[in-house]
C-alpha cells in the first residue's frame, strides 16, 4: 500500500511563471516533477499547498505517493543535487492517508516586504517604495481585515472561486528597520491576487490618497474597480502553511 509523504519547499519566485503547472513557461511544480521522475517510476505528479503567481516566493508543502520508502537524508538530498539553486526541500515527512497538502491546510502565512531606498541585496525579495507610508494610519486600516469575511474587492475578476470568503487573523505593517517594512497576513484561505491587492490599497491609505473609512467602504462594495493597483509580484513571499499536529503524528510512532 502507498504511503503519503508530505515535502517541504522553499523557492524563489522571480524566474518562474507561478508555482504551479502551466503550458507557458518554467513553474515550481514542473521543476519538481522532472527532477523526481529521473529516479521514480512512472508518471509523477504532485499536489501543492497552494498556488503562488509569477514572481512570487514561497516556502510551502507538496504531497505526493510511493511505495518506496521516502526520507529526507536519501530523497530530499538527491532532489536538491537535481534541482535548480532556487529551489529546495527541506523535509520529506511521512504522513497519514487523509492528509492533503492543499485541503488540509489550516492557516496560510504571508508577508510583503517594501524598501525605501534601492538595495541590491534586496531587490528580488523587496519593492522598491520611494514616497513616505503612514504605517500607523495603514495599521489602524489593516484591522478592518480582521473582523471581515467577504473579500471580493481583492480578487481577481475573472476567477473560477465558489466563495470569497476567508478567515483573516493578523494583517499588520512591521517597521523592521533600516528602510526596511514588511506586511505581515495570515489566514485560512487567499483569493488569487488578495495579498497583492490588499498591499496596493493600503499604500493609497499610507499616501493619504484613501482614508480609514474609504477603506472600509472598498471592503463593503465587493468592486475589484475601486481598490488599489496590486503591489509587483516580487515583494511577496508565502512564508509558511499550517497543519494539524495529527497528521504528522505517524512520523512520531515510525
Amino acid at each position: 500500500m502507498a504511503q503519503r509523504y508530505f515535502f517541504e519547499v522553499s523557492y524563489a519566485g522571480t524566474h518562474y511563471v507561478g508555482s504551479q503547472v502551466q503550458p507557458n513557461g518554467r513553474t515550481i511544480q514542473g521543476e519538481l516533477e522532472t527532477a523526481l521522475g529521473k529516479f521514480m517510476p512512472g508518471e509523477v505528479r504532485i499536489t501543492l499547498s497552494g498556488r503562488t503567481d509569477t514572481g512570487v516566493h514561497g516556502r510551502q508543502w507538496f504531497h505526493l505517493d510511493s511505495d518506496r520508502e521516502l526520507t529526507m537524508y536519501e530523497t530530499g538530498h538527491k532532489l536538491n543535487r537535481m534541482l535548480p539553486p532556487d529551489i529546495a526541500i527541506h523535509q520529506v515527512v511521512p504522513v497519514s492517508g487523509e492528509a492533503h497538502a492543499r485541503f488540509t491546510a489550516t492557516q496560510r502565512h504571508y508577508a510583503y516586504r517594501v524598501v525605501s531606498q534601492k538595495d541590491p541585496f534586496q531587490r528580488e525579495f523587496a519593492t522598491l517604495f520611494g514616497q513616505p507610508l503612514d504605517v500607523a494610519t495603514m495599521n489602524r486600516a489593516a484591522l478592518h481585515l480582521l473582523d471581515w469575511e467577504d473579500f471580493e474587492c481583492f480578487s481577481k475578476v475573472k476567477t473560477d472561486v465558489s466563495t470569497f470568503i476567508c478567515n483573516i487573523s493578523r494583517a499588520e505593517w512591521v517597521d523592521t528597520g533600516n528602510g526596511l517594512l514588511t506586511f505581515y497576513v495570515s489566514a485560512n484561505r487567499f483569493l488569487r491576487g488578495m495579498v497583492r491587492a490588499i498591499v496596493g490599497t493600503l499604500w493609497e491609505v499610507g499616501l493619504g490618497r484613501c482614508s480609514e473609512v474609504e477603506f472600509r467602504q472598498i471592503l463593503e462594495s465587493k468592486d475589484r474597480n475601486r481598490a488599489g493597483r496590486a503591489a509587483p509580484a516580487e515583494g511577496l513571499t508565502l512564508e509558511a502553511v499550517d497543519y494539524p499536529a495529527h497528521i504528522f503524528e505517524i512520523r512520531e510512532q515510525a
